[in-house]
């Protein structure tokens, strides 16, 4: 389904979010460099896609980032944005090809949901962080406000659809997304589960009224 629509994944992310979604990842950026304390701090950018976060966090943080994703045409894309200043390399979010404790921090920006399970994903996730290191979640979630979740629901369901499928020729892939995000934890979920998963000092913010929630936690220590 994604190598389906590789080739305009980036103009629909921006379309269909009006841009909001290039505000979404400088947030996400900045914050984890106001978490990373060591000197070459190394970044893991877990289902990276077509790049644009791996190249984000790149520019802000100033890390060594490591783009990985399992479909080779994103990481094409991804290669002609990023040149050699991220190094990219196919994967399974659910098996990533790295050591226990390889990184100072990781993120997964609209990859979480499609994992087949949740809980092994953030387990994963846990694994290849060194112990004190942070995990970033950026995934769309449940707004707050009641009037801004009813419009939502109308466009998520009606509008995203059509329109996602007339520009990417794939109306089954925007189908799929407002079906998976129905079903994936809403925000308290997602703090439990993250625990559960060997984070603690599990937090998120919300943006634009809860559209997208960045979460964010820390390998614990022992």
């Amino acid at each position: 389904m994604f190598a389906r629509i590789a080739t305009r994944y980036d103009l629909l992310n921006h379309i269909l979010s009006a841009n909001i979604d290039k505000r979404w990842r400088r947030i996400v950026a900045t914050k984890l460099r106001e978490k990373l304390s060591a000197k070459e701090p190394r970044v893991l950018d877990v289902a990276c896609g077509t790049g644009d976060l791996s190249l984000t966090l790149f520019e802000i943080t100033g890390a060594r980032v490591v783009g990985t994703d399992f479909c080779r045409p994103m990481l094409a894309i991804a290669a002609g944005k990023t040149s050699r200043q991220v190094p990219l390399i196919e994967g399974d979010a659910l098996r990533l090809p790295f050591r226990s404790g390889s990184f100072d921090a990781v993120t997964i920006a609209f990859g979480l949901r499609n994992l087949s399970s949740v809980e092994n994903g953030l387990a994963e996730l846990c694994r290849v962080l060194k112990p004190g290191g942070w995990v970033a979640v950026l995934e769309f979630s449940r707004p707050s406000n009641a009037i801004v979740r009813a419009f939502y629901g109308l466009y998520f369901r009606n509008v995203l659809p059509v329109l996602g499928g007339v520009v990417s020729g794939s109306l089954s892939a925007y189908v799929y997304l407002p079906a998976s995000v129905q079903k994936f934890p809403d925000q308290e979920q997602l703090v439990l589960l993250m625990k559960q998963a060997g984070f603690d000092q599990v937090q998120y913010q919300n943006l634009t009224g809860g559209i997208a929630a960045l979460h964010m936690g820390r390998r614990s220590q022992a």
